[in-house]
């Protein structure tokens, strides 16, 4: 029992500590890389929301070739473990790179912005694709797929935290009024844990579900999506729930450094933007156990709303602003913590359904959907802010502060209503998840199932 224990939680921590790897640079990334550009390397808004655009879609289409890579992979490792391996060193040296200021003109700050961005953002598809893609090769049971998800939210959350609560106050001491060098030093720190925390999670976690197929090629993953309509309607739902996702977190240095002109409540509500989710995480197994996974959806996206009205009935009202992002924080947690477990789910529905696993691809287009996601909501808020006369390290314009503030809230709450009637109305695979897993485990298949994966066997 001890070293079943043991093994379990080993496993667990293993997988949510990658989360965390990646957590510490991709909050990074989202708190602060668009204003490092705009007010430390002071490149135009206009042209940073356009290099956002482009990166993040030309860094989908290498999720999706990553998702390929994945489903052709075969080491004694697995699939998706031995990427942790290759990838932690080289992402943790670019997270580095990424915040430095080379001493060129405004032209060459552009292009060697647009060059570093675009390898870190490559080389964190090389980590996080396989990371995500590894759960339904990790275990077979959903509630144990939940709780693991949960474990990831709590870790990723915990990297999201510290880099939220501790990136300004670390930019401050180590820069010394120096804002470049302080962002230097501060992602050497960052860089170097989250490598050694992705080889942890490497030597940690054990892919136990194997699936012998045919060579995965785009027209057989093809075969294998079209068919899946509970994957369609989550596809979709990613442009809603992450796109208002990048919007806040792309907005919320401008938000309360400009609109609500507190430094102070920068730093803590990004902390309590981290640190909260955490919390909602911690429900998320229990009412997984009460209701469909899909009505634990609506419910964390109904609490991550009702903290959004209350932010925006604050004004620049301290607590009101304070109680309005624990609340908001608190939903976040809980749906992010139900999408990740949602995540798994149409894998298995598409081998019952054609045969084939495409475990690999369907999580790259995933990311591939989220990144064009970050894509937009980054290129928005750069022509949003550009439009309404930005102007960094200035008092702002009337119609800038309407810009940032529609940014950080109106359009985020928008984009929430919406996902919310999407998923409400057309996700349907909790009401036969049950009876196709029971099929799969008894080697049963829907017709068209491929005969060849009537058989699975640990590695």
């Amino acid at each position: 029992m001890a070293k079943t224990f043991f093994t379990l939680w080993r496993q667990r921590l293993g997988y949510g500590i990658a989360d965390l790897s990646c957590n510490l640079v991709w909050q990074l990334i989202s708190l602060y890389l668009m204003f490092f550009y705009t007010d430390v390397m002071n490149l135009p808004a206009y042209w940073v929301g356009i290099m956002f655009l482009v990166t993040r879609l030309v860094d989908g289409v290498a999720d999706v070739l990553m998702g390929l890579m994945i489903d052709n992979t075969t080491t004694r490792w697995g699939r998706c473990r031995p990427w942790l391996l290759f990838g932690a060193i080289p992402f943790g040296l670019m997270c580095i790179l990424a915040f430095y200021v080379p001493d060129f003109g405004t032209i060459g700050k552009l292009v060697y912005a647009f060059i570093t961005y675009l390898c870190l953002s490559f080389l964190y598809t090389i980590v996080n694709i396989p990371f995500c893609a590894m759960l339904p090769f990790l275990t077979a049971d959903s509630q144990e797929r939940t709780t693991l998800s949960a474990v990831r939210i709590l870790l990723g959350s915990l990297g999201s935290t510290i880099v939220a609560v501790a990136t300004l106050p670390l930019v401050g001491a180590l820069g010394q009024g120096n804002q470049a060098q302080g962002f230097l030093y501060t992602a050497v720190v960052f860089g170097v844990i989250a490598t050694f925390f992705l080889l942890i999670s490497f030597r940690n976690v054990e892919e136990k579900i194997s699936i012998t197929q045919e060579r995965m090629t785009l027209k057989r993953a093809w075969t294998g999506l079209k068919s899946n309509t509970p994957w369609k309607v989550f596809a979709l739902n990613i442009f809603l729930i992450w796109g208002a996702f990048f919007f806040q977190t792309g907005a919320l240095v401008y938000f309360f450094h400009y609109y609500v002109g507190s430094s102070e409540l920068t730093a803590l509500v990004a902390g309590i933007s981290s640190f909260v989710p955490l919390l909602g995480t911690l429900t998320v197994p229990f009412l997984a156990g009460l209701m469909k996974k899909r009505h634990v959806y609506l419910v964390a996206s109904t609490v991550n709303l009702v903290g959004m009205g209350i932010m925006m009935a604050a004004g620049v009202n301290y607590w009101g602003l304070v109680i309005g992002a624990i609340v908001l924080s608190l939903g976040a947690g809980q749906r992010t913590a139900i999408y990740f477990s949602m995540q798994a789910d149409p894998v298995d529905y598409g081998v019952w359904k054609t045969g084939i696993n495409t475990a690999g691809i369907l999580t790259s287009i995933n990311g591939f959907l989220g990144k064009v996601a970050m894509a937009g909501a980054g290129a928005i808020t750069g022509f949003l802010l550009s439009s309404g006369g930005y102007v960094a390290n200035a008092a702002q314009t009337p119609s800038a502060l309407l810009a940032i503030q529609a940014c950080y809230l109106w359009i985020p709450a928008g984009l929430i209503v919406a996902s919310m009637i999407w998923i409400g109305r057309f996700y349907r695979l909790d009401d036969s998840f049950a009876a196709i897993r029971a099929d799969l485990d008894a080697g049963i298949y829907a017709p068209d199932g491929a005969p060849e994966l009537k058989k699975s066997a640990a590695i």
